[in-house]
């Protein structure tokens, strides 16, 4: 086992942690998490499959998709693992065990061990436990520490767990549990040690967002409560607070006069539709019309004047009718939203929309779907290009080697989510990953932009 520094200073790791990670961003959290544990145990992270002691796999079930993605990356991994003079055992976390429990046991006899998302806290007692090492390092006072290894200006921090919505498209409720807030002190603790870090960007996410608090018995403590709180902790650094996952319902007139009036909260609204036809959004098993949404999305831009507006739509769900179809795609073209992400609905085993009749065929879903994807990219494109001209400020994200053979910097600005939205990139200068930058943007590519750098550090400029 190769020497390596830890948290504690120590330069010979308990053993050395290989991490990968499928899934959303929620996902990205619970490694971080993991990660953090693992470190504080005496553990280290290795770069590679065949520098570690042990394998890390942190899965997604979302979608079929995604359970498939699951299972031809830990047989991928497998194969490395088996590389050399030794076996590195995997470790599978997150979704898939969560959703399918002992089944995994013998369809992957790869793994060496199953931990469900709830069970993550403990995943320093389950690598000891796979490589045969004296359960001394785990301590309950370790998992309630606010734990985090993010580097780079933006971090993603979850504000709740579950959902209580049990959509008929989807698993979530039955792999991720019943909805529950995390406490706002627990927030607050964690975007402090954030910003003390060197973050400067903090993404609020959820799989609902907007209800955060409802759970509490404190009728006070909501979203736009906890916005105003966690502003106060970002604002000595000049950092950014973006919000993502909120629903429709959730989009009170609190909220909206707290984004619209907290300078820390990007005017960067995310709002999952799905769809816009009444019948079908019944059918999902969620509320709404069209003239609902409407409505909506004419009060935010009239209450947060040059908001950007992000959205989802899902084509092909059991019943869609061709007329319902056309419904949906009209109605974002009509909206003209910023970003809008694009789903073929998925037949999710265990879920109400999967025992429904009326299944759409596999290529009118496909047709629905890339349909309403052009469209969302030639919208996109053209709200992009709207932002040439703007001097706004830049999150360095990452430094690449450009193919003339000079440094590529990327990074994002206020209207782009960091891993979701296109880039910008940065000429000039020599900015490093986790800077803010201010750039005149002078032109853009789908979603990507070019930057010309104006000033380095921490300007005020937004």
């Amino acid at each position: 086992m190769d020497n390596a520094t830890n948290l504690h200073g120590a330069t010979s790791p308990v053993a050395r942690c290989y991490f990968v990670t499928l899934g959303c961003a929620k996902n990205e959290v619970d490694t971080d998490r993991m990660r953090a544990l693992l470190l504080d145990d005496g553990m280290a992270e290795a770069s590679t499959v065949q520098e570690a002691d042990v394998v890390i796999l942190n899965t997604c079930s979302f979608l079929a998709s995604a359970t498939q993605e699951g299972v031809e990356t830990t047989l991928e991994l497998a194969e490395q693992a088996a590389e050399g003079a030794r076996q590195r055992p995997i470790i599978m976390c997150g979704c898939m065990p969560s959703r399918y429990g002992d089944q995994l046991q013998s369809e992957l006899p790869e793994v060496a061990a199953f931990v469900r998302a709830d069970d993550e806290d403990d995943i320093a007692s389950v690598v000891r436990r796979v490589l045969g090492l004296p359960q001394d390092g785990f301590s309950a006072a370790t998992v309630a520490r606010t734990l985090r290894t993010v580097s780079g200006a933006s971090a993603f921090v979850k504000i709740s767990e579950g959902c209580d919505r049990f959509c008929a498209f989807c698993a979530i409720p039955y792999i991720r549990g019943r909805y529950a807030s995390r406490t706002a002190d627990q927030i607050l603790a964690e975007v402090s040690d954030l910003m003390r870090g060197g973050v400067r960007e903090v993404v609020l996410i959820g799989q609902d967002t907007g209800i955060w608090g409802s759970d509490f018995d404190d009728p006070q403590q909501n979203l736009a409560w906890l916005l105003r709180r966690v502003a106060k902790v970002v604002a000595p650094y000049d950092g950014w607070i973006r919000v993502l996952y909120l629903q429709p319902e959730g989009m009170t007139d609190e909220l909206v006069a707290t984004i619209r009036d907290t300078p820390e909260v990007l005017p960067y609204i995310d709002i999952p539709i799905q769809h816009c036809d009444a019948r079908v959004l019944h059918s999902m098993g969620r509320t709404g019309s069209r003239q609902e949404f409407q409505e909506l999305f004419a009060r935010l831009r009239r209450e947060i004047p040059g908001m950007v507006l992000r959205t989802t739509g899902m084509c092909g769900f059991p019943g869609e009718t061709e007329e319902e179809a056309q419904e949906l795609y009209d109605f974002v073209q009509q909206e003209e939203f910023d970003y809008t992400s694009v789903f073929s609905y998925s037949q999710e085993e265990g879920t109400a929309a999967a025992r429904m009749p009326d299944q759409v065929s596999e290529d009118e879903k496909l047709y629905r779907t890339q349909r309403l994807y052009d469209l969302a990219e030639e919208l996109g494109f053209a709200a992009t290009a709207k932002h040439v001209g703007e001097r706004v400020r830049v999150i360095v994200d990452r430094v690449e080697d450009g193919e003339d053979g000079e440094p590529d910097v990327v990074g994002h600005a206020w209207f782009q989510a960091p891993d979701s939205d296109g880039a910008v990139h940065v000429k000039g200068g020599n900015p490093r990953p986790g800077d803010i930058v201010t750039c005149d943007l002078v032109d853009s590519f789908c979603y990507e932009m070019v930057g010309d750098l104006v000033e380095e550090g921490n300007p005020n400029e937004q």
